[in-house]
Protein backbone atom coordinates (compact mmCIF):
# COMPACT_ATOMS: atom_id res chain seq x y z
CA UNK A 1 0.00 0.00 0.00
CA UNK A 2 1.58 3.38 -1.02
CA UNK A 3 1.07 6.37 1.93
CA UNK A 4 0.15 9.03 -0.08
CA UNK A 5 2.06 11.99 1.14
CA UNK A 6 -0.26 14.74 2.63
CA UNK A 7 0.29 18.44 0.45
CA UNK A 8 1.85 21.08 2.24
CA UNK A 9 0.66 25.15 1.74
CA UNK A 10 3.05 27.41 2.36
CA UNK A 11 1.68 30.81 3.19
CA UNK A 12 3.84 33.81 2.65
CA UNK A 13 3.00 36.72 4.67
CA UNK A 14 5.35 39.95 3.51
CA UNK A 15 6.09 42.89 4.98
CA UNK A 16 5.49 45.63 2.43
CA UNK A 17 6.06 48.61 4.71
CA UNK A 18 8.16 51.53 4.29
CA UNK A 19 10.82 49.97 6.76
CA UNK A 20 10.57 46.52 4.35
CA UNK A 21 10.78 49.08 1.23
CA UNK A 22 14.59 48.44 1.07
CA UNK A 23 15.31 46.32 -2.41
CA UNK A 24 17.26 43.83 -1.50
CA UNK A 25 15.13 42.88 1.30
CA UNK A 26 12.41 43.01 -1.63
CA UNK A 27 14.57 40.98 -3.90
CA UNK A 28 15.46 38.66 -1.26
CA UNK A 29 12.30 37.77 -0.19
CA UNK A 30 10.58 37.50 -4.20
CA UNK A 31 13.91 35.35 -5.15
CA UNK A 32 12.66 32.59 -2.08
CA UNK A 33 9.17 32.68 -3.17
CA UNK A 34 9.89 31.57 -6.78
CA UNK A 35 12.83 29.17 -5.33
CA UNK A 36 9.79 27.69 -2.67
CA UNK A 37 7.49 27.79 -5.57
CA UNK A 38 9.20 25.95 -7.85
CA UNK A 39 10.12 23.15 -5.62
CA UNK A 40 6.10 23.27 -4.34
CA UNK A 41 5.19 22.98 -7.64
CA UNK A 42 7.52 19.31 -8.13
CA UNK A 43 6.32 18.56 -4.98
CA UNK A 44 2.58 19.63 -5.44
CA UNK A 45 2.39 21.74 -2.84
CA UNK A 46 0.65 24.67 -3.09
CA UNK A 47 1.79 28.20 -2.25
CA UNK A 48 -0.37 31.49 -0.99
CA UNK A 49 1.12 35.14 -0.99
CA UNK A 50 -0.37 37.76 1.81
CA UNK A 51 1.11 41.31 1.86
CA UNK A 52 0.82 44.19 3.97
CA UNK A 53 1.18 47.74 4.18
CA UNK A 54 -0.30 51.17 4.64
CA UNK A 55 -3.52 50.41 6.31
CA UNK A 56 -4.18 46.70 5.42
CA UNK A 57 -3.70 43.27 4.24
CA UNK A 58 -4.36 41.63 1.08
CA UNK A 59 -4.63 38.11 -0.18
CA UNK A 60 -2.64 38.61 -3.71
CA UNK A 61 -2.26 35.13 -4.15
CA UNK A 62 -5.00 32.88 -3.54
CA UNK A 63 -3.10 29.21 -2.39
CA UNK A 64 -2.16 28.05 -5.72
CA UNK A 65 0.21 25.65 -7.85
CA UNK A 66 0.50 27.90 -10.61
CA UNK A 67 4.08 29.40 -11.11
CA UNK A 68 3.00 32.09 -13.85
CA UNK A 69 0.26 33.19 -11.33
CA UNK A 70 2.61 33.60 -8.55
CA UNK A 71 5.05 35.13 -10.82
CA UNK A 72 2.54 37.80 -11.52
CA UNK A 73 1.34 38.54 -7.86
CA UNK A 74 5.13 39.16 -7.24
CA UNK A 75 5.93 41.27 -9.86
CA UNK A 76 3.22 43.50 -8.74
CA UNK A 77 3.67 43.74 -5.13
CA UNK A 78 3.18 47.43 -3.95
CA UNK A 79 5.45 49.00 -1.28
CA UNK A 80 5.48 51.79 1.20
CA UNK A 81 3.32 53.29 4.03
CA UNK A 82 2.77 52.02 7.84
CA UNK A 83 2.47 48.50 9.57
CA UNK A 84 -0.34 46.49 9.99
CA UNK A 85 1.04 43.65 11.25
CA UNK A 86 -1.74 42.65 13.21
CA UNK A 87 -3.90 42.84 9.92
CA UNK A 88 -1.52 40.62 8.14
CA UNK A 89 -1.08 37.74 10.65
CA UNK A 90 -5.10 37.91 11.09
CA UNK A 91 -5.89 37.65 7.14
CA UNK A 92 -3.06 34.16 7.16
CA UNK A 93 -5.37 33.03 10.48
CA UNK A 94 -8.34 33.35 8.27
CA UNK A 95 -6.26 31.40 5.40
CA UNK A 96 -4.41 28.84 7.28
CA UNK A 97 -8.31 28.50 9.34
CA UNK A 98 -10.30 27.78 5.40
CA UNK A 99 -7.48 25.51 4.15
CA UNK A 100 -7.61 23.37 7.44
CA UNK A 101 -11.52 22.86 6.69
CA UNK A 102 -10.87 22.44 2.91
CA UNK A 103 -8.21 20.36 3.04
CA UNK A 104 -7.85 18.34 6.39
CA UNK A 105 -4.84 16.67 5.01
CA UNK A 106 -2.96 19.39 4.50
CA UNK A 107 0.32 20.69 6.48
CA UNK A 108 0.07 24.20 6.42
CA UNK A 109 3.23 26.33 7.35
CA UNK A 110 2.84 30.53 7.29
CA UNK A 111 6.51 32.08 6.35
CA UNK A 112 6.60 35.24 8.05
CA UNK A 113 8.69 38.15 6.72
CA UNK A 114 8.67 41.26 8.80
CA UNK A 115 10.95 43.40 11.18
CA UNK A 116 7.82 42.47 13.91
CA UNK A 117 7.05 46.62 14.25
CA UNK A 118 3.64 47.03 14.44
CA UNK A 119 2.25 50.19 13.77
CA UNK A 120 -1.19 50.08 13.12
CA UNK A 121 -4.15 48.46 14.82
CA UNK A 122 -7.51 46.97 13.38
CA UNK A 123 -8.76 48.06 17.05
CA UNK A 124 -8.20 50.49 20.05
CA UNK A 125 -5.77 47.94 21.10
CA UNK A 126 -2.23 48.56 21.30
CA UNK A 127 -0.71 47.49 17.70
CA UNK A 128 1.93 45.66 18.84
CA UNK A 129 -0.45 43.77 21.88
CA UNK A 130 -2.68 42.68 18.87
CA UNK A 131 -0.49 41.37 17.00
CA UNK A 132 1.01 39.09 19.40
CA UNK A 133 -2.62 37.94 20.55
CA UNK A 134 -2.91 37.07 17.05
CA UNK A 135 0.10 35.09 16.93
CA UNK A 136 -0.43 32.97 20.28
CA UNK A 137 -4.05 32.44 18.53
CA UNK A 138 -2.17 30.82 15.43
CA UNK A 139 0.04 28.87 17.53
CA UNK A 140 -2.62 27.80 19.48
CA UNK A 141 -4.52 26.37 16.80
CA UNK A 142 -1.19 24.44 15.93
CA UNK A 143 -0.09 26.11 12.70
CA UNK A 144 3.26 26.10 11.84
CA UNK A 145 5.30 29.23 11.24
CA UNK A 146 9.13 30.06 10.56
CA UNK A 147 9.89 34.04 11.23
CA UNK A 148 12.61 35.68 8.45
CA UNK A 149 13.23 38.96 10.56
CA UNK A 150 14.02 41.40 7.72
CA UNK A 151 15.38 44.03 9.66
CA UNK A 152 18.89 45.23 9.63
CA UNK A 153 21.30 43.79 11.97
CA UNK A 154 22.11 47.21 13.45
CA UNK A 155 18.69 48.87 14.25
CA UNK A 156 17.49 45.04 15.31
CA UNK A 157 15.45 45.24 18.58
CA UNK A 158 14.56 42.11 18.88
CA UNK A 159 10.79 42.78 17.66
CA UNK A 160 10.65 39.68 15.14
CA UNK A 161 12.35 37.42 17.39
CA UNK A 162 9.79 38.41 19.92
CA UNK A 163 7.07 37.53 17.44
CA UNK A 164 8.36 34.54 16.74
CA UNK A 165 8.40 32.95 20.20
CA UNK A 166 4.49 34.27 20.26
CA UNK A 167 4.07 32.13 16.91
CA UNK A 168 5.94 29.04 18.53
CA UNK A 169 8.20 28.88 15.72
CA UNK A 170 11.82 30.01 14.96
CA UNK A 171 13.01 33.11 13.79
CA UNK A 172 15.89 33.78 11.34
CA UNK A 173 17.59 36.30 10.61
CA UNK A 174 17.65 37.96 6.52
CA UNK A 175 21.58 38.25 7.00
CA UNK A 176 21.57 34.57 7.26
CA UNK A 177 19.48 33.78 4.34
CA UNK A 178 19.86 34.29 0.93
CA UNK A 179 17.04 33.33 -1.28
CA UNK A 180 18.68 29.44 -1.36
CA UNK A 181 18.55 29.31 2.31
CA UNK A 182 15.80 30.89 3.05
CA UNK A 183 13.85 27.73 0.28
CA UNK A 184 16.40 25.44 2.22
CA UNK A 185 15.37 26.50 5.73
CA UNK A 186 11.36 26.42 4.77
CA UNK A 187 12.00 23.23 3.06
CA UNK A 188 13.83 21.68 6.06
CA UNK A 189 10.82 22.67 7.90
CA UNK A 190 8.16 21.34 6.05
CA UNK A 191 10.33 18.06 5.92
CA UNK A 192 10.84 17.52 9.59
CA UNK A 193 7.07 18.44 10.63
CA UNK A 194 5.49 16.09 8.03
Amino acid sequence: MRVKKSANLVLFVVDASWSMAVSERMQATKGAIMSLLTDAYQRRDRVGLIVFQKDRASLVLPPTNSVTLAKKALADIPVGGKTPLSSGLLLAYEVLRQEKVRHPDVMPIMILLTDGVANVSMSDMNPQRETEQIAEQIKDDGFRSVTVNMEHDAFDQGMAQRLADKLGGPCYRLSDLRAETLYATVKQELDTSA
